[in-house]
């Protein structure tokens, strides 16, 4: 059949419904995970949805089309994206797919995928485009279609893992995604007292993108958290894979510094390990790390090759600054799950009488927001190149070229790389001081234009 090839991206599926995305394109899709996982020797694949409108016809299809191929699929239901990580592992199938649109705009929806213990991304999304487009051979056989409770055993394993020193009272915002009533269900069962903002899972998204990344999505939340007695504040995405945290003051602490809080307590149980984060994450990691006995070790940004980076390191913890978190230490197996984490986080907090200030406590610099450049497809691609060849930096510390290039001076770093997702150079710069940052700019915008002096910068 033919399929839009452009819903194959880099670390998932992921379209317009009904325009580039249709069921048809899933079912061809379940089809030909279907024949890959006979040649992985996997028998049985997992499959869960997040609450967008187009959830349930998706997955219909998708589970038809795994089963129209002798593979058999147990279906969990409406769930965050991690409670299927945790389907695979507690079935033991290693497999599955989230059908999920994660955090882009209602319209959209797509498919996040496991296969034999592995995540899917870069070729191994492609090679099911190039099956589908070479057509699948049927086998004669059908497989079942069997429904099974997975959120009970997950909600039992935080539960018997997570353990608060004392009751903390904590908003909670879902952005009307799919972590609503889990969430409501676990935080309040670990004994906290919430505030809950749109924890109704509303595939419309009527307040706000359930995105906290964008600060722009946490501001209901500062407001909350400021105005009540709420101790701290949380948020999830739409998909349930990414934390987002804000302070009683309204400060918002991004990833890379939630990341300088679970590296400290992961460490006085995993001491000399390696802590993984993404090129985009600040360099006030890499001493925090040090001095709390572990080995700070640079990544790709992207869920998918941050996973394959932990599998290879068998590191305890990694993060990027996206707010995907990573907890492989002796309570957890390994992937992404914003509630977990959040329970984690929690769990550090209670032992504080004042969590908002021991967040604030942690070290932080000056930086901007990710940037961008848009491009021409495949054209951002060419330009990084490009800058990794051409330019130089006499004044630099260190200068890192596994994503982009990454310039490392005594007082801050600049970030340019191609986004793996969309046409853009994504940008990120830091300084310890608003004075190194701006020098940074100058220094880094220089040198960018001497490569192309028509570009046009975003700072």
């Amino acid at each position: 059949m033919q399929i839009d090839s452009s819903i194959f991206k880099a670390y998932d599926i992921r379209g317009v419904v009904d325009s580039t995305l249709t069921t048809d394109a899933t079912y061809a899709i379940g089809q030909a995970l279907a024949e890959l996982a006979h040649e992985k020797g996997v028998n049985t694949l997992c499959v869960g949805r997040d609450g967008r409108l187009s959830g349930p016809k998706l997955s219909e299809a998708l589970m038809k089309g795994i089963a129209s191929m002798g593979i058999n699929v147990i279906d969990i239901g409406m769930v965050p994206t991690p409670v299927l990580y945790f389907a695979t592992f507690c079935t033991g199938t290693g497999s599955g797919v989230a059908v999920t649109g994660s955090h882009n705009p209602p319209e959209y929806n797509g498919l996040k995928m496991m296969m034999a213990k592995d995540t899917l991304f870069g070729e191994g999304i492609q090679n099911l485009r190039d099956r589908i487009l070479h057509g699948i051979n049927p086998t004669g056989r059908e497989g079942t279609i069997t429904r099974q409770d997975v959120v009970t055993p997950y909600l039992n394993k935080i539960l018997s893992d997570v353990k608060l020193a004392r009751p903390v009272k904590v908003a909670i915002d879902c952005g009307n995604g799919v972590t609503g009533p889990l969430a409501m269900k676990l935080f309040s069962q670990l004994g906290c007292e919430i505030i809950p903002l749109f924890t109704d899972i509303d595939g419309h998204f009527p307040h706000h993108h359930p995105d906290p990344s964008k600060p722009a999505n946490l501001s209901h939340l500062i407001e909350v958290v400021k105005n009540s007695d709420a101790e701290v504040g949380i948020a999830f995405d739409g998909d349930g894979d990414r934390l987002g945290v804000v302070t009683k003051s309204g400060e918002i602490i991004f990833p890379d510094r939630q990341m300088m809080l679970f590296a400290a307590d992961i460490l006085k149980h995993n001491p000399g390990a390696p802590i993984i984060y993404d090129v985009k994450c600040t360099r006030r990691l890499v001493p925090w790390i040090k001095e709390h006995g572990g080995v700070p070790t640079i990544c790709c940004t992207g869920h998918s090759l941050v996973k394959a980076k932990l599998k290879e390191t068998q590191a305890p913890f990694a993060g990027e600054m996206s707010g995907h978190l990573f907890f492989n230490d002796q309570r957890w197996p390994g992937f992404d799950d914003g509630l977990y984490a959040g329970a984690r986080m929690l769990e550090i907090l209670s032992r504080s009488d004042n969590p908002s200030a021991l967040l604030e406590s942690l070290p932080s610099a000056v930086n901007t927001p990710e940037l961008h450049i848009e491009m021409a497809e495949g054209e951002n691609k060419r330009f990084v190149a490009r800058l990794q060849k051409e330019l130089h930096f006499d004044d630099a510390t260190d200068i890192i070229t596994i994503d982009g290039i990454r310039v490392e001076w005594s007082d801050g770093f600049a970030l340019a790389r191609s986004s793996n997702t969309t046409p853009v150079v994504v940008l990120r710069l830091e300084g310890d001081s608003q004075q190194a940052l701006e020098r940074i700019k100058q220094r880094f915008a220089q040198a960018i234009r001497a490569v192309d002096p028509n570009v046009q910068l975003p700072f």
